[in-house]
């Protein structure tokens, strides 16, 4: 072949190549390609975070009385990668609460199955009961005792009262300075029997009701359960109410 033929043909295979492009951007653009649609597999992270907010708002509802509940969850690392799942459900880890520091759990079933966890705090801000004046120990609580605040109950230990009608006409069991949150196991019902007491047992049931007396056999307050010997030497079980009754209802 002359030398002038093999410039033409060089010439030539450079023109095609100008034109056209190589071989190679075409797979460049299949790889592209497949990658985005293994993206639209993964799940959303935030889905499953509003999914545990949602969770925690709805088994929390009450927990507050007349307060409020304000969740915080999170959120997740975006380096996670979890498979699509088309119905999350979020729950509650064994020996979980849903109060102050806690984890929620979100797990998929199907079509590939995961579980995570995520950190909340969840905080019930709401009114509660604390001491007005100093307490002493026996004392019995009156409307100038106690007060009303609003806080977190989140940071309070268990057991404190949210409403005054559980402190008034209680009796304090230890003495209690001014600003401390009142709790359950800090008062005790006024008695209204007393341990060797007569009292009038009446047993009530469908279409009867029988009254007898007896001998109190333990201190009970408004409610609470006690104990009584009749004359014929039964041991009888029933809610002491005021005026040295003991009631049973059959």
């Amino acid at each position: 072949m002359s030398f002038k033929k093999l410039i033409t043909k060089a010439l030539a295979l450079l023109l095609l190549s100008a034109v056209f492009g190589p071989p190679a951007q075409a797979q460049v653009g299949a790889s592209s390609s497949y990658n985005q649609v293994d993206s639209t597999q993964r799940q959303d992270l935030r889905v499953l975070q509003k999914i545990a907010e949602q969770f925690v708002q709805v088994q929390s509802n009450g927990i507050a009385g007349t307060g409020t509940v304000n969740v915080i969850i999170e959120p997740l690392d975006s380096r996670l990668s979890l498979v699509a799942c088309p119905a999350p459900q979020a729950f509650l880890p064994n020996g979980g609460r849903l109060w102050g520091k806690t984890s929620i759990g979100v797990k998929c079933n199907a079509p590939s199955p995961w579980t995570i966890y995520m950190r909340a705090t969840v905080q019930v801000m709401s009114q509660y009961i604390v001491v007005a004046a100093p307490l002493a120990q026996g004392q019995t609580i009156g409307p100038n005792n106690i007060a009303k605040v609003t806080g977190d109950l989140s940071n309070l230990p268990p057991g404190i009262l949210t409403d005054e009608s559980q402190a008034l006409g209680r009796i304090a069991n230890i003495s209690l300075m001014t600003g401390i949150p009142l709790r359950q196991d800090a008062l005790r019902s006024n008695r209204v029997v007393q341990q060797g007491q007569t009292v009038r047992i009446v047993s009530t049931g469908q279409g009867f009701q029988i009254t007898t007396e007896g001998r109190a056999l333990n201190n009970a307050g408004e409610g609470e359960m006690v104990q009584a010997k009749t004359p014929t030497g039964q041991v009888v079980s029933g809610v002491a109410r005021s005026g040295g009754i003991v009631e049973i209802n059959y």
